[in-house]
């Protein structure tokens, strides 16, 4: 029963219910205004032609943010680097995915990471990449001063918070909230892998990139689908959320109460939405397919529930506050309003990709849900916050604890 939280079927089943609920106007939070679908979609299909011309949008991955200027620093580290074999590199690149997007759980407006290196100066989650590609490099992750681009997990286990603290730069004048809950899922990570040998350590010392090897042997030269990359991703790395929900001893993860959502079984009221397992999940199709794996039902994947995709669809009218001065309060990420904000938009996404796709003249096949996240909702999001408000802060404030977006 626990396990079946545990996929995103489940995260788009019950989205699904919380939008039916809404759209008949009984949640006590929001209402869905659905004429204001439309015009969401066109600007969302005038940003994807803007920002892609030909219309070829990457999956909505990691590695979107290792670009600066149209130079690709992973791919200038890949040139440099001495892999044995494609295996090996898809090991590294699981061991960067993997802890870059943990350490991406949402950040302050006013973080910055200067990269002596470039020269930039970049914040949010390009900066939060920046600065984690630079801790890989450095070999900050890595056991073995030999091999720095890895992460291992007996390393992983020691690592602390001044550590990242220095790592990120973070002091009274650059301040980032939730770097303990970073460091905390961190060392997490190092102890789940060290005390799972059987997946993390079939070929290397325990680590991250110990996921690929499980994956690989799982299909056996078979295509795998994505959503068996999600569900094993928070099987074997559940444990390291903290103060989350459990069932029967399984760590449900992403996974929230709401009244609204009913079942006659244990599972009664609770709304999975594995925002950060699906957005890892996204980013390992590359290194899959690098390593000659073919990823197929992309879509079986859900949109992600976070605060640019939700964020658009409050700036753009279609989830209206039904108090709009509970808007300018905080919210902790558990609360009932963000629940339903974030189910919502999940559900909408996937009612947004038909339009979308109907106004560019393009199919599913070609152009995945991740596509859309990455080249227009997560996209369109940040340019309507910026119109809307002058720092571009998302229209919600939630309380973070560096562990959930």
């Amino acid at each position: 029963m626990a396990l079946a939280l545990l996929s995103a079927a489940a995260v788009r089943e019950r989205a699904r219910e919380m939008l039916e609920v809404g759209s008949s106007g009984s949640l006590a939070n929001f209402r869905i205004e659905p004429k204001r679908l439309a015009p969401t979609a066109d600007f969302v299909a005038g940003v994807i032609r803007n920002g892609y011309p030909d219309l070829c949008v990457p999956l909505h991955a990691r590695w979107r943010h290792f670009v600066f200027g149209g130079r690709n620093l992973w791919s200038e580290t890949v040139r440099e680097a001495r892999w044995r074999n494609a295996a090996s590199r898809a090991r590294a690149e699981f061991d960067l995915a993997i802890v870059s997007v943990l350490l991406d759980a949402g950040v302050d407006p006013t973080w910055r990471y200067r990269d002596a290196a470039t020269g930039l100066e970049v914040g949010r989650s390009e900066g939060l990449a920046l600065a984690s590609l630079r801790m890989f490099q450095a070999g900050l992750f890595s056991a073995d001063a030999a091999d720095p681009l890895r992460a291992d997990a007996e390393r992983l286990a020691d690592l602390s918070e001044e550590m990242l603290r220095k790592a990120f730069d973070v002091n009274e004048h650059n301040p980032m909230l939730g770097l303990d809950g970073r460091a905390q899922l961190l060392t997490q990570l190092g102890h789940v892998m060290l005390a799972n040998p059987q997946i993390f350590a079939k070929h290397d010392r325990a680590r991250p990139g110990g996921l690929f090897d499980h994956l690989a042997d799982l299909v056996k030269g078979q295509a795998l689908p994505a959503p068996s990359i999600l569900h094993e991703v928070l099987v074997h790395l559940g444990a390291i959320w903290p103060d989350r929900l459990s069932l029967a001893g399984i760590p449900l993860g992403d996974c929230w109460r709401h009244h609204a959502i009913r079942r006659d079984d244990a599972t009664d009221g609770l709304v999975p939405l594995h925002k950060l397992s699906q957005w890892l999940s996204y980013s390992l199709i590359e290194p899959l397919r690098g390593a000659g794996i073919e990823v197929n039902e992309l879509d079986g994947l859900t949109g992600l529930a976070e605060y640019r995709n939700g964020g658009l669809f409050i700036d753009m009218g279609v989830i209206v506050p039904s108090d709009p001065a509970q808007i300018a309060q905080p919210h902790a990420v558990g609360s009932e309003l963000v629940v339903e904000w974030r189910a919502l938009t999940v559900a909408l996404i996937d009612h947004l990709a038909g339009l979308v796709r109907q106004t560019l003249g393009i199919g599913p096949r070609e152009f995945p849900l991740g596509s859309l996240l990455e080249g227009g909702t997560w996209t369109a999001g940040r340019k309507i916050a910026a119109q809307m408000r002058p720092d571009g802060r998302p229209p919600l404030k939630i309380i973070s604890d560096g562990t959930t977006f």
